[in-house]
């Protein structure tokens, strides 16, 4: 799976301006004239019912809380549009069974297709295969051999999540000589945990008093978290901080940290489950803070699949086209602002 276009993508929140808006600003002061040129310069995809669509979901199998996510994500933002139609199939892990599942979507004719590719390499065929067939398609998350097989990808992004986790740790371990630092990494023949990695260990070499003592891979799973956290509580005797790169093997990882009464470090998760905001609010454990991988990403997907079916561009953007690439920003989330993102975190 090649690296995510992060560095290319752009950031997609809420500081977008539309410069049409601000031409019209500035070419007149009759709100008249002001309205009328917003008409015909803004072609963006709004609330209002427009063209039918129907957009084909094909994900993986929601066997995690964050996957499972990605489909409430999809799911409800297609429910907000009367003009949307989702066609969601019962997702798979099993190659040929996704392909099959997309093939079948394209055999439909359905309008724009969104794909989470459970191996983007893998299915990088049926996505060009769409696109061949005139059908757009939204790359979502794991991506595809070639841009060729997508209208759009959107996704996190993993080197930038990794490198804000780091960065998070060093400036809470600033001023501690000899800091000792762990990671329980996820899957890692993922090209995503290798990017999560990469990340963090390039913010650590801007602190030069905190060293990586050991690292292990959990697998994204409970059971996992909670085994892999307990050899490296083992055998590491000095902890100073900990950097967990998903939430859900994170609740093995805190059920291994509670075994061993150990709480001497402070523990930085990822991705944003609602059990990790909840502690983080609570404040009476180690995890202090949590990297976001937002599964919002899938109900923006539907948002751009939708400004797709229409030949529109997105509101706030001047173009009249969606963007190619959109990658989402890693926000740290802890105390001071779980509040906010509070409604986002999934179970």
């Amino acid at each position: 799976m090649p690296q995510i276009p992060s560095r290319r993508g752009i950031l997609f929140g809420t500081a977008a301006v539309g410069a049409g808006a601000f031409l019209t600003a500035c070419t007149s002061n009759d709100p008249k004239t002001e309205n009328t040129a917003s008409a015909t310069n803004e072609p963006a995809a709004d609330d209002k019912p427009g063209k039918q669509v129907t957009i084909g979901f094909a994900g993986p199998q929601a066997d995690h809380g964050w996957l499972n996510a990605i489909n409430d994500n999809a799911k409800n933002r297609a429910k907000k549009y009367s003009d949307v139609t989702l066609e969601i199939t019962e997702g798979s892990n099993d190659t040929a069974a996704q392909i099959g599942q997309i093939e079948t979507l394209i055999n439909k004719k359905v309008d724009v297709l969104v794909i989470l590719p459970a191996d983007g390499k893998a299915l990088t065929q049926v996505g060009l295969k769409a696109m061949r067939a005139g059908i757009p398609v939204v790359n979502l998350d794991r991506i595809f051999n070639t841009p060729q097989a997508y209208r759009c990808w959107i996704g996190g992004d993993n080197y930038g999540m990794g490198f804000n986790a780091g960065q998070y740790i060093g400036e809470k371990l600033k001023g501690k000589q000899g800091a000792k630092v762990v990671e329980l990494a996820g899957i890692d023949n993922l090209e995503l945990t290798k990017q999560r990695t990469q990340g963090f260990d390039d913010a650590l070499k801007n602190y030069s008093n905190i060293e990586k003592v050991a690292r292990q891979a959990a697998d994204f799973t409970v059971e996992s978290g909670q085994a892999k956290m307990a050899q490296l509580l083992q055998a590491q005797k000095q902890i100073d901080a900990l950097w967990n790169h998903d939430d859900d093997q994170g609740v093995g990882a805190l059920r291994a940290i509670d075994q061993a009464g150990r709480d001497e470090f402070l523990m930085v998760g990822g991705a944003g489950a609602l059990s990790a905001f909840e502690a983080i609010k609570a404040d009476n454990s180690v995890l202090k803070a949590t990297v976001l991988y937002p599964p919002t990403m899938a109900a923006s997907a539907i948002d751009l699949a939708r400004a797709l079916g229409q030949s529109k561009g997105i509101s706030g953007m001047a173009e009249f086209e969606i963007p190619a690439h959109v990658t989402l920003y890693s926000a740290v989330v802890d105390k001071d602002n779980v509040d906010q993102y509070m409604p986002t975190g999934f179970k």
